[in-house]
């Protein structure tokens, strides 16, 4: 066999660990025993085109149980060929996006796997599809690989053309003087005087205006001009963005939930509700300082001037611009914002452009909307250098907050930025942690006190979550929680990829020596295993407290850690069945959207 990047304890390690995670979001086993599966490509497109994951061949998942397919090595070595061929035949998938290192074969108690990590596919090569055949485009979801509808795949191929940004599509038929709010164009050039006070464009006419921001724009190809969908986004009147030409689903929606009345649907909204011209200025200009209320201010002089501005604020800045000009508009669903008394959350319709990972480093400029992107820079309120991420994530970091959280969801494809208001490092919560470890407090690291902090300020945390707390590697983040439990700090729950650490309140301060410690500590995680294996009576039950109001599947499987597959098909059916949870779409049981609450 050849020598692949692992010796093979290394690769057991490796394949145990990825076994451990069962089959996910970004892990997918299948069997090879009669023959190389040709549904592999299926999920390669699937993963290629969502967040990228890891296919297992020669291993069999089923109800959570594994089966080896007992492969020979020669068996491997074909299906590796084989791969490649197809790989690099288009006739079988659109393009090869794997490097050599992202194919590793190795041996497992007696039989041979054939790990595959695929990647995120490059922006610019989505959509990768399947057997020649460009409507063969599979996305990824909890439940595994869907087809992606024609819509889906019109929208993807849009993204992926750098070189003709949507929002910079002319609009023939309409004008400066019938869709354009001359109100919002003024004030708009009051703002960029702000920042810019000599800057030329400000003495030009609206058209030559509307030109330099690329809200206006001639194409002499084409030999056409007129306003773009960026110019009307910005400046339009309510009823000219909506039309059916431009963006017809259009509904930025704000939203305050401030109320302690669980009922109350919310106590404050800014919605486009015919009262006002619901143009992009004009939403941002009216929800900015609603979201900036819930940062305290600082007090601070430099050179003389005050500074009401903390990194706090251009941080949540960058994240509601980011959500306006990453917002996909063609699609049928709405651009929310929530305020919460612990969080804000932006909410936009689109997919990600680049993988997650990608997302936290920050630094690279990827947009989907350049025109809007340039709009806002120019009014002081964007930056083009990056992503804007790190900018976030930096701001949040210095004023002690919860790290943001980052999520992408499909069906319809949405992603998710939530900024928590909680500070990691309040008096509430070192007082708790001085109180609950003692003298042992003052010997935390750093490290040792952001993951502690967040833990309880969260209820629970993983290897994942903690990659973005305090940025380290995986496997020195294992190395840290494990000195956490073994100290007896933490408790972890659950196994693999799925294990969750808790903080462990019955901390004693004794003075044991170490070979007590050491033998206390395996017997408290000997069994904190045995506690997870949850009965099923206490399952249901936390299904019944989460399930207050109505919630999809994918959210139930989260806050009780469970996978989703199993509630699909053994939990929820049997709840709904004894009227113990009831649908929102009883008539429809597979619909996309549904969800289920508790029966009142």
């Amino acid at each position: 066999m050849e020598k692949t990047l692992f010796d093979n304890i290394e690769f057991v390690e490796r394949l145990e660990s990825l076994m451990e995670g069962y089959e996910s979001t970004d892990i997918e086993f299948k069997s090879a025993k009669g023959g190389f599966p040709g549904t592999l490509w299926e999920t390669y497109s699937a993963f290629a085109n969502t967040q990228g994951g890891v296919i297992i061949l020669g291993v069999n998942e089923k109800n959570g149980k594994f089966h080896i397919d007992s492969l020979t090595e020669d068996q491997v070595q074909q299906y590796k060929k084989d791969l490649w061929n197809g790989l690099n035949n288009r006739s079988t998938c659109s393009a090869n996006i794997l490097k050599d290192s992202d194919v590793q074969e190795g041996e497992y108690n007696g039989s041979y796997v054939l790990v595959i990590n695929v990647p995120r596919a490059p922006r610019v090569q989505i959509p990768i599809y399947i057997k020649n055949n460009p409507d063969n485009v599979f996305k990824r979801n909890h439940e595994g690989d869907y087809k992606c509808t024609p819509d889906n795949i019109r929208r993807m191929y849009a993204d992926a053309d750098i070189e003709h940004p949507r929002d910079g599509r002319i609009l023939p038929g309409f004008s400066i003087e019938e869709d354009i709010d001359n109100e919002t164009l003024q004030q708009y050039k009051r703002m960029m005087s702000i920042h810019y006070p000599s800057h030329t464009w400000l003495s030009l006419s609206d058209k030559e205006f509307l030109k330099k921001l690329g809200a206006y724009r001639t194409d002499k190809r084409e030999k056409t001009e007129g306003l773009t969908i960026a110019g009307l986004l910005m400046f339009g009147k309510s009823d000219s963005i909506k039309d059916e030409y431009c963006c017809p689903n259009y509904f930025p929606d704000y939203r305050e939930y401030f109320s302690n009345d669980p009922h109350a649907r919310w106590t404050n909204r800014v919605y486009p509700d015919g009262t006002w011209e619901a143009n992009l200025f004009q939403f941002y200009m009216r929800v900015y300082n609603k979201l900036a209320a819930a940062l305290p201010k600082p007090f601070a002089l430099k050179n003389g001037q005050r500074i009401d501005e903390s990194s706090a604020h251009v941080a949540l800045r960058e994240a509601f611009i980011n959500a306006l000009v990453h917002c996909d508009y063609s699609i049928n669903s709405n651009l929310v914002i929530e305020q919460h008394k612990d969080y804000i959350k932006f909410s936009n319709p689109g997919s990600l452009l680049i993988p997650v990972a990608q997302y936290y480093h920050g630094g690279e400029s990827v947009c989907r909307n350049k025109y809007l992107q340039q709009i806002f820079t120019m009014m002081g309120a964007a930056e083009r250098a990056g992503s804007g991420a790190d900018k976030i994530l930096q701001g949040w970091k210095e004023a002690d907050y919860r790290s943001p959280e980052l999520k992408e969801r499909t069906q319809p494809d949405k992603v998710e930025l939530t900024l928590p208001l909680v500070n990691l490092l309040s008096e509430d919560i070192l007082n708790f942690l001085k109180q609950n470890y003692g003298e042992a407090f003052d010997d935390l690291s750093h490290d040792e006190l952001m993951t502690l902090a967040t833990c309880y300020s969260e209820g629970e945390v993983s290897n994942y979550r903690l990659q973005i707390i305090i940025d380290k590697h995986s496997a020195d983040i294992t190395k840290l929680l494990k000195k956490l439990c073994d100290n007896g700090f933490l408790i972890s729950c659950g196994f693999g990829r799925g294990t969750k650490y808790q903080i462990n309140k019955e901390y004693k301060h004794t003075t044991i020596d170490k070979v007590a410690s050491k033998v206390a500590s395996k017997v408290a995680s000997s069994e904190v295993k045995k506690s997870t294996r949850k009965s099923l009576f206490a399952l249901r039950h936390e299904i019944l407290e989460a399930c207050d109001d109505y919630m999809s599947l994918e959210d139930i499987a989260e806050t009780v850690g469970k996978g989703i597959r199993y509630l699909k098909n053994k939990i929820i059916p049997q709840m709904v069945d004894e009227k113990l949870l009831e649908r929102q779409y009883p008539d429809a049981p597979r619909h996309p959207y549904q969800k289920y609450r508790r029966k009142q």
